[in-house]
């Protein structure tokens, strides 16, 4: 076990840099870079000059901003004085050739130096630090009410197969399944939230009120779970389906072997059987997804239901540096992403031996 854990941490900087690499390579020919972001601003007159170079105003960048990536997609000076045009490129690090800018950036990363926001000023690090708990909650919750209903759900799946209970069961978490989480957010949001709502239960957006300081420590966790109730549904709705067929699977697999009936033949009582005899073997692989199941609703699902309920989330914060083109942020969070994935599957894969050490991963072809 110990060869396979050091093989794959040594994989992890060279997946790493191949993530990097496709995504720098990516930018480098997709249309719309933080200096056309910024001309477009000047020339709409939603910026100056003097802001666009100095980093004042919404849209400024700061003097010492560390370029990651991108470029300038045409010669045009935009009916701007090339000299400013010259000075964009030499502030945003554009002026070095690609291959240099690259590996100043990877140079960086491996002192997780994430340089600064184009827009906001701010060191990278800081961003994804203060925003990364929003997150974290969010993932954590969905996970546990995913886990606490198909889990369970799955048993009882697997018990009754064949039934009316199964049957019904299975169309209701199928049709939760074909709706897209960002949709199911839509319709929430259009029936309980907001002053326009049916039913106007719950806040339109925001994890918590504005007045979430002056609470009571009791008012406070109220006042954050009424906030969060709706994000978790929608990010959780689509999640039964998978869970509760793979645990069901997995019991029926198992309740069929040797051993089961043997135990039943014995004349013991049936939910020791299930618990006792059944249980251990057909959770192994439905605990050990657990930290491969956080990463996906980490650093897929939760991004539009960030977005539409606008909460200060990675997912929001890598949403909008996407559409600013903000560089260091968008390398930076997908640098975050990728490296807790890797570890997280790794971590994965030590709770199946954990779970049953006849697992031995150094034998895999």
């Amino acid at each position: 076990m110990l060869l396979y854990i050091t093989k794959r941490i040594l994989l992890v900087p060279v997946t790493l840099l191949g993530i990097i690499l496709i995504n720098f390579t990516i930018a480098q020919f997709a249309p719309g870079g933080p200096i056309e972001q910024i001309v477009a601003k000047m020339m709409m007159g939603q910026v100056s000059t003097t802001q666009g170079i100095s980093g004042g105003g919404d849209m400024g960048m700061s003097s010492d901003a560390l370029a990651a990536a991108g470029t300038v997609h045409s010669n045009s000076t935009y009916g701007l004085d090339p000299d400013l045009l010259e000075d964009l490129k030499k502030q945003f690090g554009f002026d070095k050739p690609a291959h240099v800018r690259f590996f100043e950036m990877v140079w960086s990363y491996i002192q997780f130096d994430f340089g600064e926001s184009y827009f906001q000023n701010r060191p990278v690090h800081e961003l994804v630090i203060e925003r990364f708990p929003v997150s974290i909650s969010l993932g954590l919750w969905s996970l546990l009410l995913i886990y606490g209903i198909s889990v369970p759900l799955g048993v009882r799946k697997a018990v009754k197969d064949g039934t009316h209970f199964d049957f019904w069961s299975s169309s209701v978490i199928f049709v939760g399944y074909a709706i897209p989480g960002f949709l199911f957010a839509i319709v929430l949001i259009l029936l309980f939230a907001g002053g326009q709502s049916t039913f106007n239960w719950f806040p339109l957006q925001g994890l918590t009120s504005a007045n979430w300081g002056d609470l009571a420590w009791l008012d406070k966790i109220l006042d954050y779970f009424w906030h969060i109730t709706l994000p978790v549904i929608a990010l959780t709705v689509g999640g039964f389906a998978y869970l509760t067929m793979l645990t069901k699977n997995s019991f029926l697999e198992e309740i069929n072997k040797q051993f089961v009936l043997t135990a039943r033949a014995k004349g013991i009582d049936e939910k020791r059987v299930l618990f006792g005899h059944i249980f251990r073997n057909a959770m192994l692989i439905v605990i050990a997804g657990f930290p491969s199941a956080l990463i996906g609703i980490l650093f897929t699902g939760s991004l539009l239901i960030e977005v539409i309920f606008n909460l200060n989330g990675l997912g929001l914060l890598s949403y909008d540096a996407v559409i600013k083109r903000d560089y260091p942020i968008m390398f930076g969070t997908l640098y975050c992403f990728s490296l807790i994935g890797l570890i997280m599957h790794l971590i994965g894969d030590l709770c199946y031996v954990l779970i049953d050490p006849r697992i031995d991963f150094e034998t895999r072809q």
